[in-house]
């Protein structure tokens, strides 16, 4: 067994663990550093199939920014663990029969063909000067330019559909309105009450 054919394994065998250690965890703060475990080994797979570009952005985008984001939102908040447990027994037929439609439908787009390590034929050794980030982008902007731009649209419509409801109007809400606050003036605000003066005995 060649040593590339070995970090394989070992990266491979530590991101399932910690994929089921995500979705059985109680705590969801440990649910979600055992997801930043599963985004570092996914990076150093594809630093083995030579895909630098991708590890790097994963590492840098969803380790460095969205999980912290979310660990410090799950942190934050109080989250009731009964509840939560409560909800994953009563959701966990659904949840079973979708993670077997989703497998169904991997084996459906992959193949059998494609499975195991023998079936895979070895790629060409790429020359010194390749760069697999210049191949992403042309990859991305010009075969799959379609589907780039429905997920950007998608995405565009996710934040503008968390600002409405973020931003919707809640009667124990309190805020400012500046149309009518550039509209006061002074005698409605303040009061000038003339007193005589008074003196100390």
């Amino acid at each position: 067994m060649s040593f590339e054919k070995f970090l394989f394994y070992v990266f491979a065998a530590i991101l399932v663990f910690a994929a089921v250690m995500v979705i059985t965890r109680k705590n969801p703060v440990h649910s979600a550093l055992f997801l930043v475990l599963a985004f570092f080994n996914s990076a150093g797979l594809w630093m083995l199939a030579e895909a630098e570009f991708l590890a790097i952005a994963l590492v840098l985008v969803y380790v460095g920014a969205v999980m912290v984001l979310f660990l410090f939102v799950v942190m934050m908040l109080d989250i009731n663990i009964a509840e939560l447990r409560a909800g994953f027994v009563r959701n966990a037929p659904v949840a079973i029969l979708v993670a077997l439609a989703m497998v169904v439908e991997l084996v459906l787009v992959v193949g059998p063909q494609r499975f195991g390590l023998e079936a895979v034929a070895a790629p060409a050794a790429n020359p010194a000067e390749y760069s697999n980030t210049e191949e992403l982008g042309l990859a991305l902007f010009t075969q799959h330019l379609y589907a780039f731009e429905i997920a950007a649209v998608i995405l565009l419509v996710g934040i503008v559909a968390a600002i409405g409801l973020t931003m919707r109007k809640r009667p124990e809400t309190k805020s400012q309105d500046p149309s009518r606050q550039s509209t006061v003036k002074a005698r409605d605000r303040l009061r000038v009450i003339k007193m005589d003066a008074e003196e100390k005995g």
